[in-house]
Formats: structure tokens, sequence, C-alpha cells
């Protein structure tokens, strides 16, 4: 795998943003630790409900506040994946099934251990917050999702269900 850092999304990336958005299209896949990528209807409006998302002063009511990270790799300054931080889970969703931490990888980087790296990443900023134990979730069968949980130190404590599917839940101590 190549080195990848995690950054800020801004201006630079909108090519590579709305690229990624067109794959999710195109696959009719979730999109997770993207926020509302998929449901907004430009590279502006994406970008604006982020930064407001990541500033407490900011985030919409109903919300928490969350930081989101592309992950871009370092060779060719190519975007690989995108994850979330959530600041806490109080939240009925996130405390549920939702978790901490949100992520995807471009559906032609996959399989290529950037998840796994992008989770353990993203465990240093959980640490920078103050989090000491982190809810991480997968759909169940999803199993690349899962593995990467695993490797990251998830345990798993059980599955909820959440609208037609269940939600395996892990815990990460930091």
């Amino acid at each position: 795998m190549d080195e990848i850092r995690l950054v800020m999304p801004d201006e630079s990336y909108r090519e590579q943003i709305w690229e990624y958005r067109a794959r999710f299209m195109e696959t009719k896949e979730d999109s997770g630790g993207c926020g509302s990528l998929l449901d907004c209807d430009t590279f502006e409006e994406w970008l604006s409900q982020t930064l407001a998302m990541s500033d407490p002063a900011t985030c919409p009511e109903g919300f928490v506040p969350a930081d989101c990270y592309l992950a871009v790799r370092n060779a060719d300054n190519r975007l690989v994946g995108m994850i979330d931080m959530r600041h806490h889970i109080d939240h009925p969703v996130l405390g549920t099934w939702g978790g901490h931490i949100g992520y995807s990888v471009h559906p032609d980087e996959r399989r290529k251990g950037y998840a796994t790296r992008m989770l353990e990443m993203d465990l240093e900023n959980a640490r920078r917050l103050g989090i000491s134990r982190v809810l991480v979730t997968c759909s169940e069968g999803n199993t690349a999702s899962e593995k990467t949980i695993l490797k990251n130190g998830g345990v798993y404590e059980n599955s909820v269900p959440v609208e037609d599917r269940m939600v395996k839940r892990f815990w990460i101590e930091l």
C-alpha cells in the first residue's frame, strides 16, 4: 500500500471529490465518511456543510460536530477515501449504530489496505479529542469493513437492527 495522509477538504480537491461522488452514485453504494456528499447538488454546498459540521458553534441542530478528512495518496495526491470523526456519540443514531467514525474507500482503490490505515490515523484524531473509547460499526456481511475494524483493535459488542439490515457494533479502546 502506498502511504496516505489525512487532510481537511478544500477547493484544491474539488474535481477529485466530485469524481468520488460520481463513482458512488454509479455504484449506488453508501458513501460512509462523506457527510452529505450524495445529497448535495454542488461541491460548494457540500464543502460549506462539511466545514459547518466541524465547528460546534456552526454545527446544525440535531447533529454532532464532526471532522471530515480526505485520505490522499502521497505519491500522486489522489483521493482514495474519506473518513469522519464525530466528536461524540451523544445522539440516538450515533450512540446506537452510527458510531464515532464513518469511512469509505474509492471503489477503484479498494483491497489495498487504505481503510485500515485511514481508521488507524483517525483513531489518533480521536485521542486528540480526548475520546478514550471509540464506537465503530459496519453492516453484517461487510467483511472488508469488519476486518478493518478488527485490525485496529475493535472488539465486537453486539448487533442491532437498522431498517432492513443488522449492524455490528465494535469498541476500540484507546
